[in-house]
């Protein structure tokens, strides 16, 4: 049954959530929950934060993060269903253990792929399968390997199994063959070293005198229209990744974070010239790496939004600047894209995951500079444009304790009233919380483009799930401090007299991705010829791809996309799904029209095109 009223625990209403003087409250009452040592040295650290240490803060962060999950899960009554996915995590843990200290630092000490490729593996198998009792999947591998490996006289009991788990590992992990069998798991598959000339296998064929890249087919995945086209990692794969971490802060070292320096203190740079600067809001990687790892969904959350708020706009198949300045530099870097998605999605999965992750926003006690949103100030914003840039900044002005006004370019559509707080007029009303995120999302290929989210609605293909885009609106929107205005073009309904006329404090210009790039080249805006980024918002503003949109949008085949950066590929990728769509709505209104006024009528009305 869906649950509509939220009554969260220590004496606090749901309203107190959203507003400053109930947020301090609720911080108070965290405060005693913690025993007295830890209370002591978190308040030091937020009366000087700047006098801790990098090793001081991680450590401190890290003791910190599980008791905010405790206390969040009290907070919203969701200890039993936060408990199974902690023990999710922790179900896992031989799969992670096996693979670094048996498969990787035993299993294949002294093997080649030539030498795995002489093990008889159904035989092996077959054996493994009668000390197991039960079918050889990589959980019962991990799971008998950890019992037969837990101590020497363990490892002397069972020397005949591990052995043959050690070639079965062997041949799993060497073998074009037994990669196919276990792909896409995680336990046999091992980093491979990285040739920056060939990051992806292809070959060069020649076709009609021209030379082809043909690419292997472990990279090809079907599309299904306007889908999600990548669903990301699952938990396993995450803290797979989590677990490959070397947890460099530690050493002071986590460059995916603070970026690769030079012996003068510069940036190094990739072999393609790339500044390797790390992750831009020097997000606690590490950190979150390992709380992950120690099976604390939302305390890993916690550690994320102390620098990044808006992670439902970051992550997979966003940015990967984090991966770019791994430690890592001659082997695959650890995926850390995936593991903070997943640790969103982990939450937001949750009941009353997207209130959780919401608060966060707000409240967030790892964040020892501000852990509460401040009292207001008065000071009233207008942030120019609701792209990345400015419903980010609106974010922190808010928690600032300033008032904010938001104005797009674009026409942007009304979200439900009952759980946005602001009803079609623009008036506040009262809003629920929201129990199971999924009522809010939508197939991707069926949304409305409602207008909120600037290039990460008219930019972003559907490579990324753009319904975190209302995530990100309701974190904003719900909040009395912001109110927002769709179809003001700055500039023009809006200039900077009129705007400071109307009482603003301060203008915040966060525009500039909108405008098509146009080359100033003869016969660039001639029939047939478009601008990559042009087609792209195109497709994406008018609802093209949808099968009930009359929008015009032609393209015709062959198609040649010159440039080979993120605009280009987006174009070729959405290019090729677009035109079976456009045929398929051309054919189902044909036959439609023709059942109506019959094939010749309708085709006399054709042009030669």
């Amino acid at each position: 049954m869906q649950e509509t009223t939220l009554t969260p625990s220590f004496g606090l209403a749901f309203a107190d959530l959203y507003s400053q003087p109930g947020l301090a409250l609720l911080d108070t009452r965290f405060l005693e929950q913690l025993e007295s040592g830890l209370r002591d040295r978190l308040l030091s650290a937020r009366d000087l934060p700047e006098a801790l240490a990098p090793k001081q803060r991680a450590d401190l962060i890290i003791e910190l993060a599980p008791h905010v999950e405790d206390f969040v899960g009290t907070l919203f009554h969701i200890g039993r269903e936060l408990r199974n996915l902690q023990s999710r995590h922790h179900v896992l843990a031989p799969l992670f253990s096996v693979k670094r200290q048996f498969v990787q630092r035993k299993a294949l000490t002294g093997q080649t792929p030539e030498k795995a490729a002489e093990i008889d593996a159904i035989a092996v198998a077959a054996e493994l399968e009668a000390y197991f009792l039960e079918p050889l999947t990589e959980f019962s591998y991990a799971s008998h390997v950890a019992r037969w490996t837990e101590s020497k006289d363990a490892e002397a009991r069972h020397a005949e199994p591990l052995r043959l788990a050690a070639q079965y590992a062997a041949w799993a992990t060497l073998t074009p063959q037994g990669k196919a069998k276990h792909h896409p798991g995680i336990l046999f598959k091992t980093p491979h070293k990285l040739d920056m000339d060939h990051l992806v296998p292809s070959q060069a064929v020649e076709t009609s005198g021209l030379i082809q890249l043909q690419f292997s087919s472990d990279h090809w995945r079907n599309r299904e229209g306007f889908q999600l086209t990548d669903a990301g990692t699952d938990l396993t794969g995450a803290l797979d990744q989590a677990h490959y971490c070397i947890k460099c802060h530690n050493q002071g070292k986590d460059s995916c974070s603070t970026g690769l320096h030079e012996k003068d203190g510069s940036f190094k740079a990739s072999v393609f010239g790339v500044k390797l600067a790390g992750c831009p809001l020097e997000e606690k990687i590490s950190e979150m790496n390992t709380v992950k790892q120690q099976g604390n969904p939302i305390g890993a959350l916690a550690v994320i939004t102390v620098d990044n708020p808006m992670v439902a706009g970051t992550g997979h198949r966003i940015c990967n600047d984090c991966m770019k300045s791994c430690i890592f530099q001659k082997q695959e870097p650890v995926d850390i894209p995936q593991v903070e998605t997943r640790t969103l999605k982990d939450v937001l999965e949750l009941p009353w995951g997207f209130e959780i992750y919401s608060l966060l926003t707000r409240w967030n006690p790892l964040n020892f500079e501000r852990p509460v949103m401040r009292p207001p100030t008065g000071n009233k914003v207008l942030v120019v444009g609701l792209g990345p840039a400015g419903f980010t900044l609106a974010h922190h002005l808010m928690n600032d304790g300033h008032i904010v006004a938001a104005v797009d370019g674009l026409k942007i559509e009304p979200q439900p009233a009952d759980i946005s707080g602001v009803d079609p007029y623009g008036k506040r009303v009262e809003f629920r919380p929201i129990y199971d995120i999924t009522e809010i999302y939508e197939r991707l290929d069926e949304r409305v483009m409602a207008g909120f989210g600037g290039v990460a609605e008219y930019g972003i293909t559907v490579r990324w799930n753009k319904n975190f885009l209302k995530v990100i609106r309701l974190l904003l929107e719900r909040r009395a401090e912001f109110s927002m205005y769709g179809g003001v073009r700055f500039g023009g309904t809006l200039t900077v007299d009129t705007a400071f006329d109307l009482g603003f404090d301060h203008i915040a210009l966060c525009a500039g991705a909108g405008r098509p790039t146009v080359i100033p080249m003869k016969n660039g805006l001639v029939r047939g010829v478009r601008q990559a980024s042009d087609f792209l918002m195109a497709l994406q503003l008018t609802g093209a791809a949808k099968f009930d949109s009359l929008a015009n949008l032609q393209i015709r085949m062959p198609i040649v996309v010159i440039g080979g950066g993120l605009t280009a590929i987006d174009t070729a990728t959405e290019s090729l799904a677009y035109y079976i769509v456009q045929v398929e709505k051309f054919l189902r209104r044909y036959e439609t029209l023709a059942d109506e006024l019959g094939a010749m009528a309708v085709r006399a009305s054709w042009s030669p095109d």
